[in-house]
């Protein structure tokens, strides 16, 4: 369908809108999006009488938002949950069941279930993806890492892919192998980072500050995985943000999951994200695989939600994301590559006020992923019209009936189906 050249009464959240926007009855009124070339050109509250529409759509109210990051998923397993027999509740069950699956695993394999993730993060609007991939021996790379490569190099222009190496912390206990390891991922391009699973069963101070150490010296950013568990001595977290301090690391370093800071004292937790707020650190929560595998006990109703303290880290100005993580696989049988998804979850086990008007930034802001990442207010003036627009949705219950949207992309229509009320305005012919 031709790309409109204006998107007219558009209900954007109060994160994206400039600072004196001006609102009726405390509501920020409606938005006016010009688009030319593929960009938006001009954004202007809809009532403004100075400019008059003359082409474009009237959406009515209808909610939008720019396209989505989804920072933290695992293509390299996904989808390989129907093939499995039964699966013994909590991570260290998945990850025996995912151990035993890997025979399974082809680069043809990897590459049909990971172009289907792809796809389906495409659909839902998602233009930016990050993937953690298993890679268990110091000495190979893992087979899905340079199928990874390719599918970053065939979606480009779509989704932008990036991949991370999830690797056991203990193979960064020798300060040699941890650069060897490093420079690997370096060979690997610009959308390659360096990664690790850091965990109470195998801590090690020295294999991680190896590991950031090895970081610092390939000019690396980092994505961990970072106290998945609700052990109130694991102080991964903790370490991580006094390791960047100590030896001045100058890039960007996603600390994933962080269960553990629900369970420890409060003055503690408190501490540890002050500390957190002084780092170059983004946080990545991920609800629903957490929900299933934390205080998880065959025949037991669990006691803890297992999601980590997601409104102390932004009140301390710390960027915060929602991301999907696994998708049907043994890790969380109910994952969905929809990111909207993944903050519907968080809003009811969090208890997130205002999801729509407040908490929508945590899909959204992939500049919290760049080493340069800035908390100040973003703009789509200038930006892509990369935007998807949520017909059925209003504020108050967004994300509810979310699933019904239309997927614009430089502002052309991707997927989903344009309503005509949209188009029958009066100057709706663009």
């Amino acid at each position: 369908m031709n790309a409109p050249v204006l998107l007219d009464r558009v209900r954007l959240p109060r994160w994206l809108l400039p600072a004196d926007w001006p609102q009726r009855d405390g509501v920020p009124v409606l938005a006016r999006l010009a688009i030319e070339g593929g960009r938006v050109q001009s954004l202007r509250p809809a009532d403004d009488a100075a400019e008059t529409p003359t082409a474009g759509w009237d959406l009515g109210g209808t909610l939008a938002l720019p396209g989505f990051v989804d920072a933290h998923t695992h293509l390299d397993k996904v989808f390989t949950l129907p093939r499995m027999k039964a699966v013994q509740p909590g991570l260290l069950g998945a990850i025996d069941a995912m151990l035993a699956d890997r025979v399974n695993w082809t680069p043809a394999d990897v590459r049909e279930r990971a172009a289907r993730g792809l796809q389906w993060a495409w659909e839902c609007g998602t233009t930016h993806v990050r993937t953690h991939v298993d890679w268990w021996e110091p000495d190979a790379l893992p087979m899905a890492w340079p199928v990874m490569a390719e599918l970053a190099q065939e979606w480009a222009g779509r989704v932008r892919l990036e991949q991370v190496s999830l690797i056991k912390l203990p193979l960064f206990e020798d300060a040699a192998q941890a650069l060897r390891l490093a420079k690997q991922v370096k060979a690997t391009g610009p959308h390659a980072l360096l990664g690790g699973f850091v965990h109470s069963t195998n801590w090690s101070e020295n294999a991680l500050r190896n590991l950031l150490r090895a970081a610092q010296a390939c000019e690396l950013d980092i994505d961990l995985h970072v106290d998945e568990e609700l052990n109130a001595s694991a102080t991964g977290l903790a370490a991580t943000a006094r390791i960047l301090a100590e030896i001045g690391y100058e890039g960007r370093v996603v600390c994933g999951h962080i269960c553990a800071l629900a369970e420890q004292p409060e003055a503690q937790a408190l501490a540890t994200l002050d500390a957190v707020a002084r780092a170059p650190i983004t946080v990545v929560s991920l609800p629903a695989t957490n929900l299933l595998l934390q205080d998880a006990v065959t025949g037991r109703t669990p006691r803890r939600r297992g999601i980590t303290l997601v409104k102390e880290a932004r009140e301390r100005g710390i960027p915060l994301l929602f991301a999907s993580d696994n998708v049907q696989d043994p890790f969380c049988r109910l994952g969905s590559f929809d990111p909207v998804e993944a903050l519907g979850t968080a809003a009811l086990v969090a208890q997130l006020d205002e999801p729509f008007e407040t908490w929508s930034e945590a899909l959204c802001r992939a500049d919290w992923l760049r080493r340069d990442a800035t908390v100040q207010r973003p703009t789509l003036v200038g930006a892509p019209a990369d935007l998807v627009l949520f017909g059925a949705a209003d504020r108050f219950g967004w994300p509810s009936r979310s699933a019904s949207r239309v997927v614009l992309r430089a502002g052309r229509v991707a997927h989903g189906e344009v309503p005509a009320a949209w188009r029958e305005h009066p100057a709706a012919h663009a």
